[in-house]
This record gives structure tokens, C-alpha cells and sequence, in this order.
């Protein structure tokens, strides 16, 4: 009776720790280097030191790379906003979903900074990080709707959240000084109620 020997290339460990971030990695490093055009997902695997099947078990195509966390964001925020205290204003139960969200981002400051600049090169990667954007206004509409909050309270309050969190992250990319996203996203809460309140 003959016994298989199996064999198993050293090069290619099918236990592969951390894969989907060590393919992020590699995918912002050539993103940033080569250009989010100009990268290829073999490369990506490749620099990695994985496969492109292990890629496509990750990530649909390398714009996912990009986007496959909002999803997750997006549910965080609408949990924040339904959890908010009963008596909370629209604007703030939509505050402690931003507040929330500032929490969850701010060790990944970098990451993020690199990444909104691959956005900002692309029109493509634009196009779909508002649509990306438009998408959690709606979804914290509805959150909001669901707290019992009436239209056209719910959309402004929502949209006008969204608004608060993108130009928060984007101060907090480009402040020199680097403070904690919450606090950012507070003095841009401020700045909005000033606004409003005409001050």
C-alpha cells in the first residue's frame, strides 16, 4: 500500500494573516506611486506576496479597495443616529453619529489622507465617493424619519451632516497641526450652528 506525500510550496502559504490588509496596503502604495489607473490587481497581489484569487476573495475590483469599508461606516452612523437620546435635536443625534464615526477613523488618519488624494485625481473615484456620500445622507434621513423626525427636518439635518463630515475630514487632512478628528469635526459642528443662527 503506497502513501501520498503531499507537498505544499513554501512560496504560497495557504494561511495568509491579514490578507485583505496587507492587499490594501500594496493597492494604496501603487495607487499613490503608479496612479489608481495605471495599477493592475496582479500587481497588487503581487506586492502583497498573495494571489489575484485571494484579491478577488477580498475586494470585487481595486475600486473596492477604495470604498469596501463604507458599507460598515454607514451602518455605524445609523446605529449612532437611532441610539441617540430620545429628546436629542435632529442635528444632534446626527452629531453623535459623526462623533462616532471620528472615533473609528481617527487611526486610520493617514490611510484616509491617502486615499482621498487617489479620489481627488480621479473623476471616476470622484463620482463615486458622492454617490458614496449621498447614500449615508439617505441612509441617516431615514434613521432619522424612523425617530420620528418629519421632512424636510430629517434631509436638511442629514444632508447638512454629511456636509459637516466631509469638510471635517477634509480640514483634518490638511491642518498642519494634527488634532483628533472628534475635535475637528465638533469646530465644524460649531461652525454650522453658527452659520444657521446667522453669527
Amino acid at each position: 500500500m503506497s502513501v501520498a506525500v503531499i507537498t505544499y510550496d513554501r512560496g504560497m502559504s495557504r494561511w495568509e494573516p491579514d490578507a485583505r490588509g496587507r492587499l490594501e496596503r500594496a493597492a494604496m502604495e501603487l495607487f499613490v506611486e503608479r496612479g489608481f489607473e495605471q495599477a493592475t490587481v496582479t500587481e497588487i497581489a503581487q506586492r502583497a506576496g498573495l494571489t489575484q484569487r485571494t484579491f478577488f476573495r477580498h475586494f470585487a475590483d481595486k475600486r473596492e479597495v477604495l470604498f469596501a469599508g463604507s458599507a460598515a461606516l454607514q451602518e455605524f452612523m445609523v446605529s449612532a443616529v437611532a441610539s441617540a437620546p430620545e429628546d436629542a435635536a435632529p442635528i444632534d443625534a446626527v452629531a453623535a453619529a459623526l462623533e462616532g464615526a471620528a472615533g473609528v477613523l481617527q487611526e486610520r488618519r493617514e490611510y484616509s489622507r491617502r486615499r482621498m488624494a487617489v479620489i481627488a485625481a480621479n473623476p471616476e473615484l470622484q463620482e463615486r465617493e458622492l454617490i458614496k456620500l449621498a447614500r449615508l445622507a439617505s441612509a441617516i434621513a431615514a434613521a432619522l424619519r424612523e425617530r420620528g423626525v418629519p421632512d424636510p427636518a430629517a434631509s436638511l439635518a442629514a444632508e447638512a451632516g454629511t456636509t459637516v463630515f466631509r469638510i471635517g475630514i477634509d480640514r483634518w487632512h490638511s491642518e498642519a497641526v494634527q488634532r483628533p478628528l472628534l475635535d475637528v469635526i465638533r469646530d465644524s459642528l460649531d461652525d454650522l450652528k453658527a452659520v444657521a443662527a446667522g453669527t
